[in-house]
């Protein structure tokens, strides 16, 4: 692909992991953009805001940069899950999600203020817990680190002993959809 130089406006580890199956060369650049939450939202808009103005931060340091932005919510019913601000959260927010379906929506941004141009979008996957014990919770809790995730889980790190099942992208689970994206980039190219 014959892109801008790409910057990554986030710190995780897994979304750097996930850009660099694409095979794309990117620097990252976290801004500090606070994420927002309003309730006349959508969790869909919502993700897309915040992935926008992860981005919008970014670019504005970085105007020759085509910058992408990412955000990721849990979503069950109406109830909204970003990252726990503790333990004992995680521990509320696993509970809740236990044997239930739920969403994982991500919204990405990408922004290239030199060239004017900019694309929103957001992915959502379905996503099925087992039932689970407070003992099985806890368990689940000692190995994995929730506090940086939203819905105070990684179904990349021992998701089989929560998730039962996912309808949609998993990549999208892990915090960035990797087809939308790749389709984003590809198009990117195309409409100069």
């Amino acid at each position: 692909m014959n892109l801008p130089p790409l910057i990554l406006a986030s710190a995780s580890p897994r979304r750097s992991e996930l850009l660099h199956q694409l095979g794309l060369e990117f620097q990252v650049f976290a801004g500090d953009a606070e994420e927002i939450q309003p309730e006349h939202l959508t969790p869909h808009e919502t993700c897309q805001i915040n992935a926008y103005r992860k981005a919008r931060v970014v670019a504005k340091r970085f105007p020759d940069a085509l910058v992408l932005g990412a955000d990721t919510v849990v979503c069950l019913g109406t109830q909204l899950y970003g990252k726990p601000a503790n333990r004992e959260v995680a521990y509320q927010i696993l509970s809740a999600l236990q044997g239930r379906r739920h969403e994982v929506i991500t919204g990405v941004c990408l922004i290239h203020l030199r060239g004017h141009r900019q694309q929103v979008l957001a992915e959502s996957t379905d996503v099925q817990f087992h039932p689970l014990t407070a003992e099985q919770l806890k368990e689940y809790l000692a190995l994995v680190n929730p506090l940086d995730k939203a819905g105070a889980y990684a179904i990349q790190e021992h998701g089989d002993m929560i998730v039962e099942r996912i309808e949609g992208s998993y990549s999208n689970v892990v915090g960035l959809p990797v087809e939308k994206v790749r389709a984003v980039l590809e198009g990117w190219n195309t409409a100069r």
